[in-house]
């Protein structure tokens, strides 16, 4: 019922969402990171013709798209102390978000290079320039413009898997939500609030994807 709903308790609780709010965007921030390291480099060895660089990278987008980031995350949190790895749960948390988004930017990575036209690098290719030469003045900047769009779906993506992160006790914005639910027996506001901070986050993104989109038609050639 709204009358029972309870908005004093949510006020009260505002400097705990805040800091949520703070950690799961550091969280995220810091998986983006790792995330675009390993996308380009998976990316990278996904185009080489050499099969020794070419099928590990295959093998590990397959594996990570194929598997969902919960099994992902557990299999990190409890396989890696058996084999006697032992890493602070924040650390686990970021690593796994890292590993699965990743997979996810290589393959936008590789389309948004694949996407051009052959013919550039093969000119490249006659005028004596190296392999990075061509992916550092000839392709890359090209790909870049229709990689951004994409790149921020997939940000958006990897907030919202944040939320998972909760189930190993990191302090993010659910985690946040579950204290209220927990601590006042006030689920609907709990997840209510949790929500909202989530939407800003989204809708946040949204206007930067539009933006971009917006400015990227206005400077594309006629």
């Amino acid at each position: 019922m709204l009358s029972d709903f309870n908005l004093r308790v949510i006020l009260e609780y505002l400097p705990l969402f805040g800091a949520g709010f703070l950690s799961t965007v550091l969280l995220s921030l810091a998986a983006l990171a790792g995330a675009m390291v390993i996308g380009v480099v998976s990316c990278a060895m996904n185009i080489q013709p050499a099969r020794i660089l070419r099928l590990p990278a295959v093998a590990y987008v397959d594996v990570i798209r194929a598997t969902p980031l919960l099994a992902q995350l557990y299999f990190l949190y409890f396989g890696l102390p058996v084999l006697g790895v032992t890493l602070p749960e924040r650390m686990i948390g970021v690593l796994a978000l890292s590993i699965n988004s990743g997979a996810y930017i290589s393959e936008i990575v590789r389309s948004g290079i694949i996407a051009i036209p052959r013919g550039q690098t093969e000119a490249a290719a006659s005028s004596g320039m190296s392999y990075w030469q061509q992916m550092r003045l000839i392709i890359l900047p090209q790909a870049l413009r229709p990689m951004i769009s994409p790149l921020i779906g997939q940000i958006i993506v990897l907030v919202k898997d944040s939320s998972l992160l909760s189930l190993i006790s990191i302090f993010e914005l659910t985690r946040a939500g579950q204290t209220l639910a927990i601590e006042r027996f006030l689920p609907v506001e709990g997840l209510l609030t949790t929500a909202v901070f989530y939407l800003v986050i989204y809708y946040s993104l949204k206007m930067a994807a539009r933006a971009w989109d917006r400015a990227n038609r206005q400077t594309a050639p006629a």
